[in-house]
């Protein structure tokens, strides 16, 4: 049926023309163009080693707009704050609550101090930055008032109040 139709080479082509998304897919996922009719099909058709289809024209990538919107990418980097710089007082609270336990205040120093680690890895800086005050008040209070008492117990064991 194609008798008398020669074969013409093709005007060479440069690399195709698109993203790379685009040139990538299979020929039957990429968008259908009309259907060119037989006589004008002649001169547009080539050998079947060939990756493009030749029935098809050239169909401007979609992907092209987004390159002329997208001229100057930006890369956003979050930082979070240093929470390294924020001190649970943890070692001190475990002396406390082992060693001077004065009224459970070692106990609670010691909650605190926990708690202030849970929220440096949820880098919740400005609760960290209290529970490490409120851990340090409980510290400071238990150690003096557990210091101040055993001084007093030396105190009486030297100077018994039968003396007195």
């Amino acid at each position: 049926s194609f008798e008398g139709v020669a074969w013409t080479p093709r005007p060479p082509q440069g690399p195709p023309q698109g993203c790379f998304a685009c040139i990538a897919k299979p020929p039957a996922l990429r968008q259908a163009s009309p259907v060119l009719s037989p006589s004008s099909a002649v001169y547009l058709m080539e050998s079947k080693s060939c990756k493009g289809d030749s029935l098809r024209p050239a169909v401007p990538c979609k992907h092209s707009v987004e390159k002329k919107t997208m001229t100057n990418p930006t890369t956003v980097i979050e930082i979070y704050p240093d929470t390294t710089e924020v001190n649970d007082y943890y070692l001190w609270s475990i002396f406390n609550f082992v060693y001077l336990n004065f009224c459970c205040l070692g106990f609670i120093a010691l909650a605190y101090s926990l708690k202030v680690r849970d929220k440096k890895l949820l880098n919740d800086l400005n609760g960290a930055v209290e529970d490490a005050k409120t851990a340090r008040l409980f510290n400071i209070t238990s150690s003096a008032l557990a210091t101040f008492c055993i001084i007093l117990i030396f105190i009486f064991l030297r100077y018994p109040l039968t003396d007195y």
